[in-house]
């Protein structure tokens, strides 16, 4: 990695912006300009239900406003493009081959009918909510089967079923997960677009981000990012919540 410091302000344009929003692109652009670093902008506009016209003109108006220039993104170019996620999907393929034909990661053919069912069935016996790993160990010629059925898959992440996982934050410290509590998240969805868990990691690899500056509320997606790190090889980026 880089010893340059390069970081990344990553809307969804799903939305208006809030201070919430802001207040994460603010600290990215300060510690940017404080280091003589890189403050990049970065659309994540694959979760394409929720896409709202005009938010990413939105965003961007709002950012200009507030005098937090970036120096790569969707309108400026750069060396690390393109900078609108949905024109990366390629990227994320192969990252979601990759990790299935590694063992860390398996195909998932359950329908939403079915997920559906065995969330309401936890619910009812008052246990968390989380897939119940159907998919993981099903036999070839079970996976071939499906498809030649057509059924539709997504790509599930292969989580380890003990241990820990822990990683340093800049502002926390070490933080430390067990395994037993996270259960295989969904990394590549059906329509061959990736979840955010996926996205980030490939992004943040190949844009050469140092540090990943975010809101709390992402503490506990870090274990899984690490693990993903850890499985494609990628060395990790320093994290502050």
């Amino acid at each position: 990695m880089s010893n340059q410091v390069r970081v990344r302000y990553a809307p969804s344009p799903t939305g208006e912006p809030h201070v919430g929003n802001i207040r994460t692109a603010l600290f990215n652009w300060l510690f940017a300009r404080h280091m003589s670093g890189t403050f990049i902008v970065r659309i994540e506009d694959t979760d394409v239900a929720r896409l709202m016209d005009g938010a990413l003109e939105s965003i961007l108006d709002a950012l200009r406003w507030l005098g937090l220039d970036w120096d790569e993104g969707p309108d400026v170019g750069g060396d690390y493009g393109p900078y609108v996620q949905s024109q990366r999907l390629e990227l994320y393929q192969q990252a979601a081959d990759e990790l299935v034909n590694k063992g860390h990661a398996y195909r998932c053919y359950c329908l939403p009918q079915r997920l559906q069912e065995m969330r309401q069935e936890q619910t009812e016996r008052k246990e968390p909510p989380g897939y119940d790993r159907l998919c993981r160990e099903i036999n070839e010629a079970e996976r071939a089967s499906r498809e030649a059925q057509g059924t539709s898959w997504v790509v599930r992440f292969r989580m380890p079923l003990d241990g820990e996982t822990t990683f340093h934050d800049l502002v926390k410290g070490e933080i430390t997960f067990a395994n037993q509590n996270m259960d295989d998240f969904v990394i590549l969805k059906s329509d061959g677009y990736p979840t955010y868990h996926l996205a980030n990691v490939v992004d943040d690899t190949r844009m050469e981000i140092s540090h990943i500056l975010r809101a709390d509320e992402w503490v506990s997606s870090t274990p899984k990012h690490v693990l993903m790190y850890d499985a494609l090889g990628y060395a990790r980026p320093l994290f502050a919540h």
